[in-house]
């Protein structure tokens, strides 16, 4: 009778936690995805889009240096891919002309903070005046208005999306990831990335990775002849009428 008393005790525990778990949220790795965050309410950024026609997106993280920027341009260039570069405020404003440079070459270009913090912690105020001040310090180079942002370490709450949102900005993550910023080899970034990629994919990498230019040609060679285009990130998502699942897959309302 002890046992049977005790054991109904130890279920009764395990139902409180498990209710605790799905009223509070939690994260989960989905396909692809480093962190997706599921919960009924959460508000999620675009990790990737709901789309049958191979375009995926390639994207660089600008927070640090330039060292290995050129070539990275020079590789886009070859290729002719264009892609969305993402531009810390205090970046833009020490290296102007890499803005002109990537805007020139017909690159999309988004904010990617004013400081590069957790905004996860910041008030709505702090928020938006990042938001403002780095989209501005892009604006005023390029003369172009900032519609994308990606949060600092793939870092976000209900708060930041929501805010970003109201602002006109769209939020914007990864599937994924380079993780160039390991200085993995050439062959390493290239074999991740090819392995992941899917139509609707968005790709992490960085402006300044040791190996990330050398591992260009590979990929945009191999995910070429697997039938994919690349399109900057703006063209890749649905500007209106859209639904968030929760894994971070944008998709189009009409779509079942």
């Amino acid at each position: 009778m002890k046992f049977l008393t005790l054991r109904l005790k130890y279920i009764a525990v395990a139902a409180a936690l498990l209710c605790l778990l799905v009223a509070g949220g939690f994260s989960a790795k989905a396909a692809g995805a480093e962190s997706v965050f599921m919960s009924g309410p959460r508000s999620l950024p675009i990790y990737c889009v709901d789309r049958d026609d191979n375009k995926i997106a390639i994207s660089f993280d600008c927070a640090w240096g330039t060292e290995h920027t050129d070539a990275i341009l020079s590789c886009l260039s070859s290729a002719k891919v264009r892609a969305t570069f993402f531009t810390v405020q205090f970046w833009s404003e020490k290296y102007p002309e890499y803005l002109k440079k990537i805007d020139a070459a017909g690159h999309e270009i988004g904010t990617h903070s004013a400081t590069h913090s957790y905004m996860s912690r910041l008030s709505e105020e702090e928020i938006r005046a990042e938001l403002k001040s780095s989209s501005e310090a892009i604006t005023s180079v390029t003369g172009k208005e900032v519609s994308l942002f990606r949060p600092p370490y793939g870092d976000y709450d209900n708060l930041l999306i929501d805010t970003a949102g109201a602002m006109g900005l769209y939020p914007i993550q990864w599937d994924v990831d380079s993780l160039d910023w390991k200085d993995l080899s050439a062959s390493d970034i290239a074999a991740r990335i090819v392995e992941r990629v899917k139509s609707g994919s968005i790709i992490l990498c960085h402006n300044n990775g040791l190996h990330t230019a050398e591992a260009l040609p590979i990929i945009f060679d191999t995910l070429r002849a697997k039938g994919y285009e690349f399109v900057p990130i703006g063209e890749l998502i649905y500007k209106e009428n859209y639904t968030i699942d929760s894994a971070g897959k944008q998709k189009a309302e009409n779509k079942a």
